[in-house]
């Protein structure tokens, strides 16, 4: 063979090598990294239109890079157990209410008392300013990382014993709640025995009879056709319930500033999906579960309930924040 078809052949097998390095490098450069996005009502929730809005910001600020594969209905745990998970990085990001958060931020306990807000628009300026974003801000000692607040909506009461019109009426009720004392003091309280389980129990309890009623947004009421398995709904109103969207920081630590950038960014836009969402199915929510069935009382004296919920001011304030409750009472 002659040395020009030696060269030849030299310089074919150089460019198919570089060739395909150069492809193996694009494809490195471009990997999707997958994460997950747990929550705990279904996909056909406001969660569920939360996440989805959240994935397809990711997906479009980062240019396909980062996939978000959501994981609703439980299907990674209940909420404290996926924020266990975000701490050692077993799930990357989640949607969680904030009651099983003060667990871990106490401080986040504060937004949970009773009769506080005074509305929607009450909750959001607290949330939006520098009370929510420096509560925000604590996750991060805790192996978690706020993103930010996004919406579940007012609490309201419901159970298949009588209806409630004064707190005399929940008298020995056993109520589920969330695994959060201000909330176990509020019911308390009330007269009724409060009885902390995970969202994931609650509808086989209910169906069981274990427990008599449980209290929820509306949202949350619609999409798991409450209906079919409790008699009667009150309008109490009594706390308002954000979401948090919240992220590992062990995988958040792995972002280049640019990526942290686009997580936060695309964490707003889930978070006014969500409260467009509840706005949204508040305004039907009502109206279906009565047509459905549910007796709902809508008139009640929320003064009397404010004041019978007190003691859970007496006995948590201080300890979790009297001047952060006042600041919150004093935002307009």
């Amino acid at each position: 063979m002659t040395t020009y078809k030696l060269n030849k052949i030299s310089v074919s097998i150089a460019a198919t090598l570089a060739s395909a390095l150069a492809l193996t490098a694009s494809t490195s450069a471009f990997a999707v990294q997958e994460m997950n996005l747990a929550f705990t009502p279904p996909l056909n929730s406001h969660y569920g239109e939360a996440g989805q809005a959240f994935a397809e910001e990711i997906d479009r600020l980062s240019d396909g890079e980062f996939k978000i594969n959501l994981r609703p209905a439980s299907a990674l745990g209940g909420e404290r157990d996926v924020l266990e998970g975000l701490q050692i990085g077993s799930v990357e990001l989640t949607l969680t209410s904030t009651g099983p958060i003060g667990n871990f931020v106490p401080s986040v306990y504060a937004l949970d008392f009773p009769f506080l807000f005074r509305d929607y628009d009450h909750a959001h300026k607290v949330l939006d300013g520098e009370i929510g974003q420096s509560l925000l801000e604590e996750f991060e000692d805790e192996g978690l990382i706020g993103l930010a607040w996004a919406e579940n909506g007012f609490r309201h009461l419901t159970n298949s014993v009588r209806p409630v019109e004064t707190p005399e009426d929940m008298e020995g009720m056993k109520i589920r709640t969330m695994e959060n004392q201000v909330h176990l003091e509020t019911f308390k309280a009330l007269g009724a025995a409060p009885t902390p389980i995970s969202w994931t129990e609650v509808i086989t309890a209910l169906q069981q009879g274990t427990i008599d009623g449980q209290e929820n947004p509306i949202p949350i009421l619609t999409v798991n056709n409450m209906w079919e398995i409790q008699d009667y709904l009150t309008l109490t109103g009594h706390v308002y319930s954000p979401t948090a969207l919240v992220m590992s920081k062990i995988y958040w630590d792995d972002l280049s500033e640019e990526q942290q950038g686009w997580f936060r960014e695309a964490a707003q836009v889930a978070a006014q999906t969500s409260r467009d969402a509840v706005q949204r199915i508040e305004e039907e929510g009502v109206d279906l579960l009565r047509s459905n069935g549910m007796e709902v009382v809508t008139e009640i004296d929320y003064e009397q309930f404010r004041a019978a919920a007190e003691p859970a001011y007496e006995r948590y304030a201080d300890q979790y924040g009297s001047e952060l409750l006042e600041r919150i009472r004093a935002t307009e």
